[in-house]
């Protein structure tokens, strides 16, 4: 169910190690709000033009949309988003001469239907 969509800029390509993000963040998701461990799903999309500021060239994005179903309360889903920016800057390697500006954003889905299709 949590639907997480991580956007960062594509100069971090290199620095930023999507896979163990995801693969970290989805258990200790787990074991804050539940939900089944196969139902995390996250999605990365880097961005290749993003103004920052004053438009510098020494600038630099990560940004977590965190969805998930109603019903938790304000303090869980600040512990998440808590959860999720540390998991996030632990995964991004030093060394990309770029300041970096790291954001996650927790949020209830407002409808969400699914099905999985077996083979």
């Amino acid at each position: 169910m949590p639907q997480i969509t991580v956007e960062y800029s594509v100069a971090l390509g290199d620095t930023f190690d999507r896979r163990g993000f995801a693969l970290a963040l989805h258990p200790a998701a787990v074991a804050l709000i539940g939900s089944a461990l196969g139902d995390y799903k996250t999605r990365f999309h880097p961005i290749g033009e993003a103004v920052i500021g004053d438009g510098g060239a020494g600038e630099a994005m990560v940004h977590v949309d965190l969805a998930v179903l109603p019903g938790r309360d304000a303090e869980t889903k600040a512990r998440l988003g808590e959860l999720a920016l540390a998991t996030l800057c632990e995964h991004l390697k030093p060394g990309s001469a770029l300041n970096t500006q790291v954001t996650v954003e927790v949020r209830d889905i407002a409808s969400y239907h699914k099905r999985v299709l077996s083979p």
